[in-house]
């Protein structure tokens, strides 16, 4: 992606965009906050093909397979690098364009109620490994940190820290922080620990045997997707004759600042998904091969 000259008013994550339409300019101004410009998008993703590409993939992968998880993941990080307005952002009612791809996610130390988490973030090199290779390799080295080292992110150990600050102390800090953030100087240490100053939040909430369709935004930070990952389930094709084949399938909830762009450009992306969870293959490609929709 070529990268927007340069201007006084980019921030440390993102470029200015200089000359949106009128309509993206005037919508910060009209409805500022970010969780009151939500829009859902509902996808059912059929596994029939992702499965068969796992299959193939697990064959010589023993120590740490492959998951629909990844795959769903490295999609995004594919149809994101291949459509550059989704990883765009609203901060001090202006519009930017992010620096780099981001993705968070939270990670349980263990399967139990009294269990810990950690936040994940990863950085996608847009010109690095596939990006089905580059997930695997991240979210790998992630786990074995948390459940096999026990280790904390970066994120909780702040948060513990901000924790014990009397409650004065704290709403202040909260509110300096906030207006560092209007005028883009929010610090670098902080954002780079943040789930919330990335591209796309994930919840895998498949791992947990459960299922929703929205998660809202948040209006602290950067982030514009939320994105579900859901139970696997069985679900009827059917045919226009009247059969129908039961496919496993999962249901992908989707939550997105709908001010980053239009809905034909939304649309365009989602078919961006789909040609890729039909095709799995594409994510052994470098991830800024063109995929023709």
């Amino acid at each position: 992606m070529e990268q927007p000259k340069k201007s006084r008013r980019d921030r440390k994550d993102g470029y200015y965009i200089h000359d949106p339409d009128a309509m993206h300019a005037f919508m910060p101004y009209l409805m500022p906050n970010r969780a009151d410009n939500e829009a859902t998008m509902t996808e059912i993703v059929d596994l029939t093909k992702i499965n068969e590409y796992l299959e193939r993939k697990n064959a010589e992968e023993t120590e740490f397979k492959y998951t629909f998880f990844h795959v769903i993941v490295a999609a995004f990080a594919k149809a994101i690098a291949l459509r550059p307005k989704m990883n765009r952002f609203y901060a001090g009612h202006r519009l930017y364009q992010r620096k780099d791809i981001l993705f968070s996610f939270v990670v349980k130390k263990k399967f139990a109620d009294d269990s810990e988490e950690a936040l994940a973030i990863l950085k996608i090199d847009p010109e690095g490994a596939s990006p089905i290779e580059q997930i695997h390799s991240k979210v790998r080295e992630v786990v074995y940190s948390v459940r096999v080292k026990g280790q904390t992110d970066d994120t909780t150990d702040k948060i513990g820290f901000l924790n014990k600050l009397p409650r004065p102390i704290l709403r202040l800090v909260m509110r300096t922080l906030r207006w560092l953030d209007y005028h883009g100087k929010y610090p670098v240490s902080l954002m780079e620990a943040d789930p919330y100053y990335t591209s796309v939040f994930f919840s895998n909430l498949g791992s947990i045997k459960m299922n929703a369709n929205y998660h809202h935004l948040a209006n602290w930070g950067t982030n514009s997707i939320f994105a579900l990952i859901c139970e696997k389930h069985w679900t009827p094709k059917y045919e226009k004759d009247g059969s129908y084949e039961m496919r496993e399938t999962l249901e992908l909830g989707i939550t997105i600042d709908e001010r980053i762009a239009d809905g034909l450009y939304f649309a365009n992306t989602l078919k961006v998904l789909r040609r890729i969870f039909e095709s799995p293959d594409l994510l052994d490609e470098p991830i800024e091969t063109e995929i023709e929709i």
